[in-house]
């Protein structure tokens, strides 16, 4: 018998090969692409903006040029009237009391030299206002400062008082704009300007306590403070003039559909506006809180 027919069969284990040490790349971070790609996409959604935002910014002179202020009398209606005659414009200034008025005037040209002509008018009175603007003569900047508040909670508010700061902010603003504009539009001699200002009533003392805790953080600015923005701001043409930094933010965070001269301001619009929107979410969290804080106090005045 073959010994080889009847010996088992034994299986010989492949010979494994070792393998062959390869150079690994190092592991990429992954933040890294995005440093890459985020200038660049930053720049493209610059030269968009750039090209997308109209009109140019147009600057009005004021030197040697009619300055029509409402509110003139006081706070930073007055404050804008002595600024416009040291930079060399003709000033009128419209109020309804013939009183403050002179004294202004009187103010105004101890402080700066200048006379500056003066009109007692209500402007809710649309005859009045059309009297005064006529007698002052064309406009090239109009300051629509005037403004009223009546400080009380709705449910306190009769309709006199509401018709009344009606009348005044909003119809008041149509009689100004609706006597000058026909003559801004008829005359020559550059870019002409309408400038539309916040009420001074809201820093008012007399408002209702939840109010007045809610803007207790705010920081005040003096009325010279802020003519000087503002008049800077008329005079480059913006169409939005944040006097600090809370009404910066403001006006990002409710630029909504409001034009822009600037595509670097459109860029911070809209880079920052979604950010904004989670702080001001945040203020608004911080109000609820100062409500809830006051109801209990309300009540019990109530009861």
């Amino acid at each position: 018998m073959d010994p080889k027919a009847t010996s088992p069969a034994r299986s010989v284990p492949p010979r494994q090969r070792t393998p062959t040490p390869k150079a690994m790349a190092p592991a990429v971070p992954f933040f890294l692409p995005l440093l890459l790609v985020a200038p660049a996409a930053l720049l493209l959604l610059l030269l968009a903006l750039a090209f997308l935002v109209r009109p140019r910014p147009v600057r009005v002179p004021i030197r040697g040029r009619h300055v029509f202020i409402t509110g003139g009398s006081s706070g930073i209606g007055l404050a804008l009237a002595k600024r416009a005659a040291v930079e060399g414009a003709r000033v009128s200034i419209l109020a309804r009391s013939l009183r403050k008025l002179e004294e202004a005037r009187d103010e105004i040209h101890r402080a700066t030299g200048v006379e500056v002509a003066v009109y007692s008018a209500d402007v809710r009175d649309e005859a009045a206002v059309r009297k005064a603007v006529d007698d002052a003569g064309p406009v090239d900047v109009l300051v629509c400062n005037h403004g009223v508040f009546v400080p009380q909670e709705m449910e306190a508010q009769s309709m006199e008082d509401i018709r009344f700061m009606v009348d005044v902010n909003l119809m008041g603003t149509f009689h100004l704009v609706k006597a000058a504009l026909p003559g801004m539009k008829r005359g020559g001699g550059g870019p002409r300007s309408i400038a539309f200002m916040s009420s001074q009533a809201g820093q008012s003392r007399r408002r209702p306590e939840v109010t007045n805790k809610i803007a207790g953080s705010s920081v005040g600015m003096k009325a010279e403070d802020v003519a000087k923005k503002a008049l800077n701001g008329i005079k480059s043409g913006s169409f939005i003039v944040p006097c600090n930094f809370d009404g910066l933010m403001l006006s990002i965070a409710t630029a909504g559909l409001s034009p822009q001269r600037s595509y670097l301001m459109a860029l911070v619009e809209v880079v920052g506006g979604g950010l904004l929107r989670f702080v001001a979410l945040c203020f608004q969290w911080g109000w609820y809180c100062t409500i809830e804080k006051c109801r209990p106090v309300k009540q019990k005045i109530r009861d």
